[in-house]
């Protein structure tokens, strides 16, 4: 079928037992070996954006792992890259991990811009429980987007946990040739790393290679152990970068723009169970009668659709080798995303580059794009081109896709990336055990609110680890979350405090189906999400009592996770 169509429904659930148990010898159940974990995380991807979750991307892979685990609709994220990536490694809100904005020192303990020293990593966590950890992809909770910055090795991953680590330390640059790339403590360049001389690079396909391969050394060198694995995908942030091969399997697939394109996705949504029919959608953003270069537009989502293809891909193969090692039932695989679709316009201006004949520049010494993360030119010495207009995909060109496409993305929810609005803060999650979670539960909707700070929890349940209180001596912060486990089950989780948000003054509180929000320095707004989780009315004049309450929980919040003043991140002062 042509990947542009809708996607048939998926399988009526099944019904059954979940099996935590093997019998033994005896014939009684004994104990199953503690699971394998992998947490795939996505980047710059929409909630919309999965076939499983209502687009029209080939997402088989991530497709077959819903159909056999769980799909969350209501998993939530912490509004942008690195906070995100804080809060995942360590149980707690951005902040009190040091990165409550982005990798820049602020001069105050929420916003060191680095890990810092009163947070343990995952792997940290679990090490003592007999775990080894890789992780492969973008790191980006520690500054490494100079020379000096990637001097300081103190966050890098085998410092904080982690046993072996391929990927970049900075949170964006070329999908051709990566800047600040590391294999375990040594920095690297393409150019000079034997592997990818006699074959192409791709940062996707290289990501999901070692990820493979760390799954496969484990299995040789330390049989019968657990380990945990982070694959960090840094799809599909932009520049727009994809293999022609890719995205030739979309080719006139967005002929009918973003207001087409956008309604068949909201109709797979309500056939799929995953919005309530009677939302109100957030409207389409842009008027595809307008658009001057339909060919440039198309484009940019057709590279977009190639570059979460060619992810689908690599969790193929990545399945294929936890099969190969007989792994794959008891493993645990989450998947999400680190925020809502990206509506940053990065190389979309007026002056564009139109390509030259040959190369302009002289080749690039190899050691030339350690620390670039928006090189001037390919290595080969071909100029990298931005502007509208220029059509994206290669290695000589470096462009975002857009407000538009990014609402596209986010269907049916408002606002993206940086805004604690249903459409920055929302992600897929999808859970799937064959070993752990029970057939009852296969292929169902999961809609139990749940955050990134719980997956630190439920990680160290599966793992039977013991969650440490001090560390080299230091106080150690105890963990916000709560363990999933439960939903895997059908069994209600505990939640003893609401879900929080803040993100450059934008701000946010969760309890129950009331979502209290704002943007920064702008009054509170009320939604029930329930019956209006698009956000579309606002609550807050009807429900003053209700306001009154939730904000009062936001500020001591935002007094205990070093959460600085509203205003203050962009050095205006004014009360909370």
């Amino acid at each position: 079928m042509h990947p542009c169509r809708l996607v048939r429904l998926l399988i009526r659930l099944t019904f059954g037992v979940a099996v935590f148990t093997a019998p033994s010898a005896s014939g009684k159940p004994s104990a199953a070996p503690r699971p394998n974990i992998i947490v795939i995380l996505a980047d710059d991807m929409g909630f919309s954006d999965l076939g499983c979750y209502g687009g029209e991307i080939r997402t088989p892979n991530l497709d077959r792992l819903a159909k056999g685990g769980l799909r969350f609709t209501q998993f939530y994220n912490a509004t942008r890259c690195c906070p995100t990536r804080a809060s995942l490694l360590t149980g707690l809100y951005p902040h009190q991990a040091g990165i409550g904005h982005m990798m820049e020192d602020r001069g105050v303990a929420g916003y060191r811009g680095s890990l810092n020293r009163d947070c343990v990593t995952i792997a940290e966590a679990l090490r003592p429980a007999g775990y080894r950890s890789y992780v492969v992809g973008k790191w980006h909770v520690t500054p490494g987007h100079t020379s000096k910055a990637l001097e300081d090795t103190r966050n890098w991953p085998l410092q904080r946990g982690f046993d072996r680590f391929y990927g970049t330390i900075h949170g964006a640059g070329s999908f051709w040739d990566p800047s600040s790339l590391v294999r375990d403590n040594r920095l690297i360049t393409v150019a000079n790393d034997p592997e990818y001389r006699s074959k192409p690079f791709y940062y996707t396909d290289a990501i999901a290679d070692h990820a493979v391969r760390f799954v496969r050394d484990h299995a040789r060198a330390h049989p019968g152990e657990p380990f945990f694995l982070y694959t960090a995908f840094t799809a599909a942030h932009w520049p727009m970068h994809a293999k022609e091969a890719d995205i030739a399997r979309y080719r006139g697939c967005y002929r009918g723009g973003y207001a087409a394109t956008r309604a068949a996705r909201w109709a797979k949504q309500k056939r799929l169970g995953l919005v309530d029919a009677t939302w109100q959608p957030t409207p389409p953003v842009g008027d595809w009668s307008a658009v001057k270069d339909r060919e440039f537009e198309e484009r940019c989502m057709e590279v977009y659709a190639a570059m979460v293809d060619c992810m689908d891909q690599g969790v193929g193969r990545l399945v294929a080798e936890l099969k190969a090692q007989r792994q794959f039932d008891n493993t645990v695989i989450l998947f999400l995303q680190d925020n809502g679709g990206c509506a940053e316009t990065v190389g979309r201006g007026k002056n564009a580059i139109v390509r030259a004949d040959r190369p302009t520049l002289p080749p690039m010494a190899p050691d030339d794009q350690q620390f670039d993360s928006q090189p001037r030119q390919t290595r080969d010495g071909w100029p990298v081109r931005q502007g509208y207009g220029v059509l994206p995909g290669g290695p000589d060109t470096y462009i975002a896709y857009g407000r538009e496409w990014a609402n596209v993305s986010n269907t049916p929810f408002r606002e993206y990336k940086h805004w604690t609005h249903e459409g920055g803060i929302s992600s897929p999650l999808i859970a799937h055990w064959p070993a752990g979670i029970a057939r009852s539960r296969r292929n169902r909707l999961e809609p139990e609110p749940a955050h990134l700070i719980d997956l630190m929890a439920t990680c160290v349940d599966l793992a039977g680890a013991d969650y440490p209180q001090t560390r080299d001596g230091r106080k150690i912060k105890p963990m916000e979350g709560v363990s999933l486990r439960p939903l895997f089950q059908g069994t209600a989780i505990a939640r003893p405090q609401p879900i929080f948000w803040e993100h450059e003054g934008n701000r946010a509180v969760r309890v129950g189906k009331w979502k209290l929000v704002g943007k920064d320095n702008r009054p509170w707004e009320l939604y029930d999400m329930e019956r209006d989780r698009t956000e579309h009315h606002d609550l807050a004049a009807s429900h003053p009592a209700k306001v009154q309450e939730l904000a009062a929980r936001w500020d001591a919040y935002a007094a205990r996770a070093d959460v600085l003043p509203l205003g203050v991140w962009r050095g205006k002062i004014s009360p909370r």
